[in-house]
C-alpha cells in the first residue's frame, strides 16, 4: 500500500513507542509515521519474536527500527519486519546509550560507514520495503560537515535514499542519553545544508522540535520533520498534523473522541494479554498528556494513574471518570 510522505513522523523511543503508544498516537494523526522502539538483532533472532514485532492493522504506516551491526543478522531481521507487516526498516546509527555502544551500534557506527554500508545493501536486498537510516551529524569532537556528509554519500552509495538526521553530535562518553538529547548544540544548518548537497535524497531533520509552527519553519529547507518527547509529553498538537501538513481534515473534535476510541481498544489487548502481565497501566500511561494545559488535566492525569482504580479493570468506567474531571 502507499502512503503520504514522511512530512512527519513520531521518533522512536525507548520505552515509551511501543504498539499501545502508537495505537494511541494513531488516533490522533492518520498520516503522521510512526516508529517502534528500537529492536535489536539479538532479541529476533533469540527472543519472542512476536512480543516483539506484533502490533495492530490500525498503526499504519509504521516502522520498524532495528538496533545491530552484522549484515547477515540485519537483513534476516529486516525479512522478519517485512514479513510481519512493516513498512519500513529503519537502521539506529544515533543512540548513543553505553549499552547499546557495548553492542557495537548505535551513534558509533557513525565511525564506521563502509559497516553501515554493508548493512543497508544487506537489508535492501532481503526486502522490498524502504531501509531508511537514522543519525547524528557527528560524534565526540568530530564537528566538521565533511564528516556527516561523507556518511550519508558512502550509504547513499549502497541504496539508501532516507537519512532521518538529528541536529546534534553523539557524545560517546560522559553524557547519559537524556544529557546527548540536551547538552550538545543544535546545529540545523548542518541538517539544511545535506538537502541541498544532496537534493535527490529524502532528508528528514530530527532534534528539539516541538509544534508545528517550527515544523512548517524546518519544511522550508527539508523533506520531513521527526519529532520526539513533544509529541509524547503533548500529544494532542499532533491534531493538527493531518490537515496543516497531509490536507487531510478528518481530525477528532477533541481528545473526548480520543479517549473514547481508546476504550475497546483497552478492552480488547487485557483481554488478550492479560495473562501474559499487559495492566491497564501500561497503556493508560502513554495518555496522561493528552490533555495538557486543559482545565482538569491534572486529575484526568491522576485517575488514570491510580493503581487502586486501574487493578478495577473496568476500562470504560475509569476512562469516563477521567473525561469527566476535564473541561474541553
Amino acid at each position: 500500500m502507499t502512503y503520504k510522505k514522511r512530512t512527519i513522523s513520531i521518533a522512536p523511543m525507548l520505552d515509551w513507542t511501543d504498539r499501545h503508544c502508537r495505537y494511541f498516537h494513531r488516533l490522533i494523526s492518520r498520516n503522521t509515521w510512526l516508529y517502534t522502539e528500537m529492536v535489536t538483532t539479538g532479541a529476533l533472532l533469540y527472543g519472542d519474536v512476536a512480543r516483539h514485532l506484533d502490533f495492530s492493522e490500525e498503526e499504519h504506516p509504521v516502522a520498524l527500527q532495528l538496533g545491530g551491526s552484522e549484515p547477515a543478522e540485519l537483513a534476516q531481521c529486516a525479512k522478519l519486519g517485512e514479513k510481519w507487516g512493516y513498512d519500513e526498516i529503519n537502521l539506529n546509527c544515533g543512540c548513543p546509550s553505553e549499552r547499546v555502544q557495548k553492542g557495537a551500534f548505535g551513534a558509533c557506527l557513525m565511525k564506521e560507514s563502509k559497516l553501515v554500508a554493508d548493512c543497508v545493501r544487506a537489508m535492501k536486498d532481503a526486502v522490498s520495503i524502504d531501509v531508511t537510516v537514522k543519525h547524528r551529524i557527528g560524534i565526540d569532537d568530530m564537528h566538521t560537515y565533511d564528516f556527516v556528509r561523507d556518511f550519508i554519500g558512502e550509504i547513499a552509495g549502497a541504496g539508501c535514499q532516507t537519512f532521518i538526521v538529528h541536529a546534534r553530535n553523539a557524545i560517546l562518553k560522559g553524557l547519559s542519553p537524556k544529557e546527548n538529547r540536551e547538552i550538545p548544540p543544535l546545529r540545523y544548518d548542518v541538517v539544511y545544508q545535506l538537502k541541498k548537497d544532496f537534493p535527490g535524497l529524502e532528508i528528514l531533520l530530527n532534534g528539539g522540535v516541538e509544534t508545528a509552527g517550527q515544523v512548517e519553519e524546518h519544511l522550508k529547507h527539508v523533506d520531513g520533520v521527526m519529532i520526539g518527547r513533544a509529541a509524547y509529553h503533548y500529544p494532542w498538537r499532533m491534531a493538527e498534523f493531518d490537515a496543516r501538513f497531509y490536507g487531510d481534515g478528518t481530525v477528532p473534535e477533541n481528545p473526548s473522541a480520543v479517549v473514547a476510541a481508546m476504550i475497546p481498544y483497552i478492552e480488547k489487548q487485557l483481554a488478550l494479554y492479560g495473562e501474559k502481565g499487559l495492566r491497564m497501566h501500561g497503556i493508560t500511561r502513554h495518555m496522561l498528556g493528552l490533555v495538557t494545559g486543559m482545565p482538569g488535566a491534572r486529575r484526568f492525569r491522576q485517575i488514570l494513574s491510580d493503581p487502586a482504580r486501574l487493578a478495577s479493570g473496568n476500562p470504560a468506567a475509569i476512562l469516563m471518570e477521567a473525561l469527566a474531571a476535564v473541561r474541553f
